[in-house]
């Protein structure tokens, strides 16, 4: 291949008499001491084979190293293959000999440009090539291509680009070589081998780098509720009415829903008292001291509370797939419809008739209900979303495995929803987990159980308002 002295400026390459323009095939322009030349030019290649899977006389008794792409450790030595064949393979299939141990071997189909050196004799598969070069004195050819093949296999924005697209023995024949002179082949080789270490030392910080830009905005997130749970997120206000009040609120207003008779008296009611900075659990007069329980300690104008102090608990109700009709204003939530921070709608929607709407009305979803799913898979965790109603219309009800917390005091809703995000009162609520080795279940009752830390009603809106400040910082990350 050389400068044509009718094309002065163009790559052109002679084939017999013929002299052609081959410019549109070069990817980069190389300096004048070098040279392209075609790969089949260079070296010679043999293609590997794959004997009959189901004829065993292929495999029995295997004696020979064979290689499939999965041996190959990139730009790295095969030492050993997970596969071996017999001598009849060996004589019946592989005609052209085994490779010897020093070759060097590239990955043509699928993964393309994947190198490797032969660390022991071994035949290989047709997805792959063993690589001879014609002139190779102290193995420098072999050298310059194992460490320049995985980027001029795939290289070039040219049309004739490979682009890791599967290889034939026609394009890797035509495969263009930048080939430099022997000694520079040398100091190439030397240079790449020296700086080696430093590439590999970056590409593990570059790693490490993106995984801690992937992962910060979510552990940021995670370590702002962690503040907020545990009083460090805003300052506390003497001022500020003291907890005690919001806790006679709350249980006026449960009161007062049992004496309606909208919800059940609890037959062990729980409570939580302080003294001396020590927590005690109080059951049917009995008291225990619970400080091994609490997660953390908290300030001094907060309280602990157990969730269903604060909270009532509403359960799905089990609709049939009869029941649902197909349109109407009466939506039912299922699972597929409560994902993290907000309501899928349109995930397959289900609806019931109006008047199995009015039968059902305990299970409509009010203004400002948390709903949560009970249901999930176990190892990844990735249920219990908590989402809060912000709007009773349209008209949407609760099916089986869908939870409601409605606060006995409403106003309270938003600071839960985040509160049951954090990962301390994760813990306490999936330390309860049920069900087989891949679906895991949570159970009202234990739900419940959570214990939750509760600051005066004035800090808790300053630390939902901070929350929310910084939780938009997160996201722009």
């Amino acid at each position: 291949m050389h400068y044509s002295d009718n094309l002065p400026y163009a790559y052109c390459e002679q084939i017999g008499k013929e002299i052609r323009d081959i410019s549109d095939e070069i990817p980069f322009d190389i300096p004048d001491s070098w040279e392209w030349i075609r790969f089949s030019n260079l070296v010679n290649f043999s293609m590997g084979k794959t004997p009959p899977r189901k004829e065993t006389e292929y495999w029995e008794n295997p004696i020979y190293p064979w290689v499939s792409i999965a041996d190959m450790p990139a730009d790295g030595t095969v030492i050993s293959t997970k596969e071996k064949v017999n001598q009849f393979a060996a004589d019946n299939t592989f005609k052209s000999g085994i490779s010897p141990i020093g070759t060097l071997i590239m990955s043509f189909k699928l993964t393309v440009g994947k190198v490797s050196i032969l660390g022991i004799d071994a035949f290989h598969n047709e997805a792959i090539i063993s690589i001879f070069p014609f002139i190779d004195d102290d193995r420098i050819v072999t050298s310059y291509l194992f460490k320049i093949l995985p980027l001029i296999a795939q290289n070039g924005d040219t049309k004739t680009a490979i682009k890791g697209a599967t290889l034939n023995s026609d394009s890797l024949s035509n495969l263009l070589i930048p080939l430099p002179p022997i000694a520079e082949q040398r100091r190439i080789v030397a240079k790449i081998t020296e700086l080696e270490p430093c590439v590999t030392s970056y590409g593990i910080a570059e790693t490490k780098l993106t995984n801690l830009n992937t992962t910060f905005p979510e552990a940021l997130k995670k370590s702002i509720l962690q503040e907020a749970v545990q009083g460090k997120l805003v300052p506390q206000n003497p001022d500020d009415e003291p907890e005690r009040v919001l806790l006679q609120r709350i249980r006026a207003e449960k009161q007062a829903l049992i004496k309606a008779g909208k919800i059940k008296k609890d037959k062990h009611e729980s409570v939580i008292v302080t003294r001396d900075k020590i927590p005690y659990e109080i059951i049917d007069g009995k008291e225990r001291c619970i400080t091994d329980e609490v997660p953390f300690e908290i300030p001094d104008s907060w309280c602990w509370c157990k969730l269903s102090d604060i909270v009532s608990f509403i359960g799905g109700y089990a609709y049939n797939s009869s029941d649902f009709i197909s349109s109407s204003q009466n939506q039912v939530l299922r699972l597929g419809n409560v994902k993290p921070d907000e309501l899928k709608l349109s995930a397959k929607p289900v609806f019931i008739s109006d008047a199995l709407a009015e039968a059902t009305v305990a299970f409509r979803c009010k203004t400002d209900d948390i709903l949560l799913t009970m249901t999930g898979t176990r190892k990844k965790r990735d249920y219990f979303f908590t989402v809060r109603i912000l709007c009773e219309e349209p008209p949407l009800f609760i099916n089986q495995r869908v939870g409601c917390l409605r606060a006995y005091v409403t106003s309270m809703s938003h600071w839960l929803t985040w509160i049951l995000k954090s990962e301390t009162v994760l813990s306490q609520v999936f330390q309860y987990e049920t069900g087989t080795a891949n679906q895991g279940n949570l159970g009202a009752e234990n739900i419940m159980k959570t214990l939750i830390p509760l600051p005066p009603l004035e800090e808790l809106h300053r630390i939902v308002a901070k929350i929310e400040e910084l939780i938009q910082y997160c996201d722009k990350l």
